[in-house]
């Protein structure tokens, strides 16, 4: 860590934001005089949840005039806390964005209200209009509309028609994403199924390890995941020359010969237009999200392992859900038999929120 980092973590010392939802995000304008913080839990060279926000911090520093000051590491404590409070009172920093699930309460909450005149974003839906401060907010790439198109992908790039998913945690959002892929998978293949293991934490490299060589031990060609940094997954994936799809960040160079697609979050687009909102003298948003319909979700570019029909579907995927065309199609059951529903629910519902099932097609149970 610089000097400066260092400092951080020992230094401790408006306007009013927009209504609640806001569904449009506004191009970047040219931000003079901001100073934009953002606090990263890992390494921002994680290959997954951390190198996500620093590449989207990349983006905003393409920004003329638009400073950005950084801090890995921060772990989900009081340290979270000292870090914002130095950026704020050393950097002169307006908007804050603490990318750690950790970093919401009590830490950025307090420090909202704090700061009354800064900003502050965080990567959840966790915000609560009458409860939290209005100068804070939260932002979501909803990543089940990449992991449908993984899904789509390998289901026409599978010989075995067994694929293996590693899940970090049986929550509704990991198992959101789980069920996306498989009912992309099925769409395009009816004979593919995909065997379930949940490690138990974001981050457990031995563990995930065992779990991608016990998916192929199984048979398994394909292997995909929702973990924190898949790079341990893709590497011993890899290693056992079996094809794997991404999360959260490119791990592309990770798999030469086998990787096939990722679901990549696109904060930059966030970050950006954030930063062009404040330039502007607008409120922001309490609460943005979306997929690749405000391009907040891309697909990593198709490596070897994807096949032919797996590129064209994966990319008519990708048109039908930018225009609107749900997952949820039809009747979708749970893999033990039980009716989830029988009409099509839109990519925003709400009911998916509290996702506490596994689709038809998937081994294991939560």
């Amino acid at each position: 860590m610089t000097k400066l980092s260092l400092s951080r973590r020992t230094f401790l010392g408006g306007a009013a934001a927009s209504p609640f939802v806001l569904s449009g995000l506004v191009d970047p304008a040219r931000a003079a005089g901001i100073t934009v913080g953002i606090v990263y839990v890992g390494s921002r060279a994680d290959y997954g949840w951390n190198q996500a926000h620093a590449v989207g911090a990349k983006a905003l520093k393409e920004i003329p005039d638009v400073k950005v000051v950084e801090e890995e590491n921060v772990p989900e404590t009081v340290a979270v806390q000292k870090t914002m409070e130095s950026m704020i009172n050393i950097d002169g920093a307006s908007l804050l964005f603490p990318t750690s699930f950790g970093y919401f309460n009590p830490f950025m909450v307090d420090a909202a209200r704090k700061y009354p005149k800064v900003e502050f974003r965080h990567p959840t839906s966790l915000w609560q209009p009458n409860k939290d401060p209005m100068n804070a907010g939260g932002y979501f790439c909803y990543l089940d509309q990449g992991h449908y198109v993984n899904g789509i992908a390998a289901g026409l790039s599978t010989k075995s028609n067994k694929i293996g998913y590693i899940a970090a945690k049986p929550i509704s959002l990991v198992l959101r994403n789980v069920n996306s892929f498989m009912l992309g998978a099925r769409k395009v293949n009816p004979n593919v199924s995909v065997q379930l293991i949940v490690t138990g934490d974001w981050s457990l490299p031995v563990r995930e390890a065992e779990a991608a060589n016990a998916l192929v031990d199984a048979g398994c060609d394909i292997i995909a995941c929702h973990i924190d940094s898949p790079k341990v997954v893709i590497e011993t994936a890899e290693k056992r020359g079996v094809k794997s799809c991404g999360h959260n960040a490119d791990q592309a160079n990770l798999a030469p010969k086998g990787f096939i697609t990722g679901a990549e979050l696109k904060w930059g687009t966030i970050y950006k237009s954030f930063a062009g909102m404040i330039a502007k003298g607008e409120k922001l948003p309490n609460m943005v999200i979306g997929g690749y319909d405000k391009d907040m979700v891309a697909s990593t570019a198709f490596g070897p392992g994807a096949s032919e029909a797996g590129k064209n579907a994966a990319m008519a995927a990708i048109a039908e859900l930018k225009a609107g065309k749900p997952i949820f199609t039809g009747t979708v059951k749970t893999n033990t038999g039980k009716v989830v529903t029988s009409k099509d629910t839109g990519l925003y519902d709400p009911s998916l929120e509290s996702t506490d099932y596994l689709v038809e097609g998937i081994v294991g149970t939560v």
